[in-house]
């Protein structure tokens, strides 16, 4: 093919997302492919509730295993994520050639058990290492289930499907606080308990203990889920059965492209991650801020925020993925990232205001605005490395991108509000300012690098279908 026909083709398909390509694959049934999605929003659901249920554990972790806040930060954020970060380059490898399901299937297997383990631990540093035993099991779940989505759905549908699956980390994360809330009310009224085999342990360990060990029964019900056929040019390879596998691209090659893409990548990411930062951050502190602001009792602070994280958070991760389809398919190639920028800037001012003012009314109608539009790049960021990536690069690529993200917005979020409460203003009841001001600047200059790197993504998307081009003449 010549370059002036890949030019052409390069064109047809950037202003025309929907339109097939000759020889082209059919898509699955749309059915079966909502149905998957179902499936892996009830895993990421669950993936959530283990991994935010700490946030409303603060006040009895701290006082049982006499921590502080910036520790109890590290459990929140810095356990989790470095095993979440790093396993999930080589995990990204795998999903790139291996089957996908199965990854998934043992990795829900994995952060189910730890979650579960969590409530047997007998010291920091115990529950420290079970932390990370949770982020090496989720580290499987989004990149492979980022690449099973591109393979069921159309172009111009995918970044609607990643909205409703990233619903669940929004499903997750308010189920872990109204659940959890439910629980604790329970739990303290009985005091410590004793277990068979595990002897006695805190009313806060029989929540690990409750939200962990229902994930084995998800372990299974992603097992028995079709592995989708790969789209695009794919490299095989023949096992010692005289099979034909698919094999991955030389790593390489792999780095070698996003290498080219460097400016697109670095803008996408940074902006995906400081709003995450943001998120996280803001996440892991509200229901303690609203018992040392505001004098609620956790119970309420926890069902109550949870309420707003369900209901906002969900429609923002929907109403983003949504609009990132609508602006590209109305001819802005970029337009995920767009939306992605624009959507950290209009959060910006709501994250602002909420902690400063009095009014527990109005905390809670800012409150509202803030999560809604802080989650707006959630989606569009996904559905955008699916564009930016050709099949064979989008797990390792994907892997690469939630490294980036899990080590400055889960990693760095949590702690950063802590740090300015226990080193700054070394006073917790401070915790106001330190949700205020910190993320109102991040989410400024996550919108700020994502708009910078606008035209570079034409560039990025024009370079994918040309090597597509190329690899599949």
């Amino acid at each position: 093919m010549s370059e002036t026909e890949v030019a052409a083709e390069v064109s047809e398909t950037l202003h025309h997302p929907g339109t097939s390509i000759p020889g082209e694959k059919p898509y699955p049934n749309p059915i079966y492919a909502w149905y998957v999605v179902a499936v892996l929003v009830v895993a990421y659901t669950f993936s959530f509730i283990d991994r935010q249920i700490l946030s409303l554990l603060v006040g009895p972790m701290k006082r049982d295993l006499s921590i502080s806040d910036f520790e109890m930060s590290l459990l929140q954020g810095f356990a989790f994520a470095i095993f979440y970060a790093v396993l999930g380059l080589p995990i990204g490898r795998m999903v790139d050639s291996k089957k996908r399901v199965t990854i998934i299937s043992a990795g829900i297997l994995v952060w189910s058990v730890m979650t579960a383990l969590c409530g047997t631990a007998r010291s920091y540093w115990q529950l420290f290492l079970y932390r990370m035993g949770v982020g090496v099991g989720e580290a499987a779940l989004s990149p492979a289930a980022y690449s099973m989505l591109a393979d069921y759905f159309k172009p111009e549908r995918m970044g609607f499907a990643l909205g409703v699956y990233g619903m669940g980390v929004y499903i997750g994360a308010g189920l872990a606080l109204v659940i959890g809330a439910q629980v604790i009310a329970i739990v303290n009224t009985t005091g410590a308990t004793t277990l068979p085999l595990i002897g006695d342990i805190y009313p806060w360990q029989i929540v690990f203990l409750a939200v962990g060990l229902p994930g084995i029964l998800v372990a299974i019900w992603m097992w028995t889920i079709k592995e989708p056929e790969r789209r695009g040019h794919m490299r095989t390879e023949t096992n010692a059965d005289g099979e034909e596998t698919h094999a991955p691209l030389p790593l390489g090659e792999v780095v070698g492209f996003m290498w080219q893409n460097r400016a697109t990548l670095v803008s996408h990411h940074l902006c995906y991650a400081l709003g995450a930062m943001m998120a996280y951050g803001v996440a892991a502190w509200i229901p303690t801020f609203l018992v040392r602001t505001h004098g609620w009792a956790i119970v309420d602070a926890g069902t109550y925020y949870g309420i707003v994280v369900m209901i906002f958070g969900t429609a923002g991760v929907v109403a983003g993925g949504w609009m990132g389809d609508k602006v590209t398919a109305a001819g802005r190639p970029n337009g995920r990232l767009l939306v992605m920028g624009l959507g950290c800037l209009a959060a910006a001012p709501f994250a602002l205001a909420y902690p400063l003012v009095d009014n527990i009314s109005l905390v809670f109608v800012l409150l509202c605005f803030a999560t809604f539009f802080s989650t707006f790049a959630i989606s569009p960021g996904a559905a955008a490395i699916q564009e930016l990536m050709p099949n064979q690069m989008r797990g390792f690529a994907s892997a690469f991108m939630i490294f980036v993200i899990t080590l400055i917005g889960l990693g760095l979020g949590p702690s950063v509000i802590a740090a300015m409460t226990d080193f700054v203003y070394q006073d917790e009841m401070m915790i106001r300012y330190s949700l205020a001001y910190p993320p109102a600047v991040i989410l400024l200059a996550g919108g700020l690098i994502g708009l910078a790197g606008l035209k570079p993504y034409l560039t990025s998307r024009e370079r994918v279908v040309a090597w597509s081009k190329q690899h599949e003449a």
